[in-house]
């Protein structure tokens, strides 16, 4: 009988491996030899499953957008109040708790960078950021209807919390 594919644990493993080189050496500097010593894989396993670094860093981007929602969705079940699930999906993006991942921020960081230079890079980036604009105005809509306020404003307070974080 065959031998299962491992194709996903080892592109998972490629990703891993670039997100601990680029939070110490960023993207420009990481090379395809130490994200494989990284991913305790061989440079030519790591061409097999991508073509290119770019296209490994696309799949990081995807990687941390999923971590996010992950964070956030389990944050968020912690609580009914409206103004601590937007305390807590807030916290999810910051990555402030016990469990944050210093490397994932490391990397946030750069691929905001990275999304200037990079048109591929940039709607990937923009479409994770937009999701969680869109998950924090529904959190601040919450809010503000939970205390009888006006909600005409929640995507200007929203975009506001957005920049406040991404910078």
């Amino acid at each position: 009988m065959p031998r299962a594919k491992n194709t996903d644990e080892r592109r998972a493993q490629i990703v891993d491996g670039l997100q601990a080189v680029m939070a110490t050496r960023g993207y420009e500097r990481a090379t395809i030899a130490e994200i494989a010593q990284a991913a305790a894989l061989t440079p030519g396993l790591v061409h097999y499953h991508f073509e290119s670094k770019q296209e490994i860093l696309l799949a990081l981007i995807q990687k941390l957008a999923w971590v996010w929602r992950e964070r956030a969705a389990e944050k968020m079940e912690r609580s009914d109040s409206p103004r601590a699930r937007l305390a807590l999906l807030l916290d999810a993006w910051l990555a402030l708790d016990q469990h944050a991942d210093a490397e994932a921020v490391a990397c946030w960081v750069t691929l905001g960078a990275e999304a200037v230079r990079q048109p591929a890079v940039r709607e990937l980036y923009l479409a994770a950021v937009g999701e969680a604009k869109s998950a924090v105005q529904d959190a601040v809509r919450a809010v503000l209807d939970d205390e009888g306020r006006s909600t005409g404003e929640s995507a200007a307070i929203a975009g506001g919390l957005m920049a406040a974080i991404e910078g």
